[in-house]
Formats: structure tokens, C-alpha cells, sequence
């Protein structure tokens, strides 16, 4: 009976056991056989799909990048909502938000080498802030990198804080006070009678 070769499943594999991996370790503690044998496979797989570890860390990244930007879209019409799925996502795959702290602690000297997508779904997202802007939907007290960069602190902030900050408010509660936060800060100012 012939084995059943799928590249494209291995390299899943590959992710999800490296994502896991990584998200505990970090890519200084991370080790390679750990993640091939999460992944149930050979070690030298890791060699032949990625640039060893350091190549592994980053198409992880990548994924996530590209996960969260088509997975959770912006709404600028209902930005407060848009702040709900982000800490929605944030809750159900919390592993992603240790990961990206890593990342941060471990590569955030190289600012230089953001990411194109991310480039690219950032300025997508100020651009359809302004927009919104412009329409009257979202406040122009800030700009709308600022308002992007409140929002999306404020959605994650519950993922980042320690247990001695996350207990002054009761886990049911946290999503609705990100929601009201940013309801709050995005809401466009009332119209002046003359």
C-alpha cells in the first residue's frame, strides 16, 4: 500500500505544532524535535519545508498575519464591534497572543523589516477610517492611525495584562467594556444647533 503524500498537510502540521511550540517557549527555548514531534514527523521535514527554526518562526508569523487580517475584516461602521471579535479571537486562541509577544521581545529591534502585509492591512484599515471619517461615522478628534492604534491596544489589553490587572474586572464583563471603550472613543462628536 503506497504512503499518502501530502506536502501541504505536513506543513500545517508543521505550524500548528511550531505555533504551539513557540508560543511557550519563545524561539530561544523552542526546539526544533519538540516541534517535529508535536507535528508527528521528522525533524529534517522542519529543514526541508523552512530555514530551519528561525525559518519556522517567521512563516509563523506570516500566518498569523494573514489569518487575523482575513478572518476578523474591520467593519468602520461598527467599530466597537470590530474590538468585540478581536478580543473574541484573542480568547479563543490565546496561544497567538503569546506568540506575538515573543515575537515582539524577540524581534522587535528589526522594525525595519515589517512585514509587507502588514504594511498593507494597516494602511487599508486607516484608509477606511478615514473614510468613515469623512462620512461622519468615526470621530475626527484623532487621526485615524491614532484611533486604529487605541483600538486594536484596547482589544488585546486583556491578553497582555497580568492576573493582578485582569482581576479588577470579571472576565464576563471584559468583552463588554472593550466594547464600550471603543464605542466611546471612535464615537463622532453630536452635531452643535446654531
Amino acid at each position: 500500500m503506497a504512503r499518502t503524500r501530502d506536502p501541504e498537510g505536513k506543513r500545517r502540521q508543521l505550524l500548528d505544532a511550531a505555533l504551539a511550540e513557540f508560543s511557550e517557549h519563545g524561539i530561544g527555548g523552542a526546539r526544533v524535535d519538540r516541534i517535529a514531534a508535536r507535528a508527528g514527523v521528522s525533524a529534517g521535514l522542519v529543514y526541508t519545508f523552512y530555514d530551519g527554526k528561525e525559518g519556522l518562526f517567521e512563516a509563523v508569523y506570516d500566518t498569523i498575519v494573514e489569518q487575523v487580517v482575513s478572518g476578523i475584516p474591520i467593519d468602520v461602521d461598527d467599530l466597537a464591534e470590530y474590538a468585540g471579535r478581536l478580543y473574541d479571537g484573542g480568547l479563543e486562541h490565546p496561544e497567538v497572543m503569546r506568540f506575538m509577544t515573543w515575537y515582539q521581545l524577540e524581534r522587535g529591534h528589526r522594525q525595519s523589516e515589517t512585514r509587507a502585509t502588514v504594511v498593507e492591512s494597516m494602511t487599508e484599515k486607516v484608509t477606511a477610517i478615514e473614510d468613515a471619517q469623512r462620512r461622519g461615522v468615526v470621530t475626527d478628534r484623532q487621526d485615524a492611525a491614532e484611533l486604529l492604534a487605541l483600538l486594536l491596544t484596547i482589544a488585546n489589553m486583556w491578553q497582555l495584562q497580568g492576573e493582578d490587572v485582569r482581576r479588577l474586572v470579571p472576565r464576563a464583563e471584559r468583552r463588554r467594556l472593550v466594547v464600550d471603550a471603543v464605542r466611546q472613543l471612535v464615537a463622532p462628536a453630536p452635531a452643535r444647533d446654531n
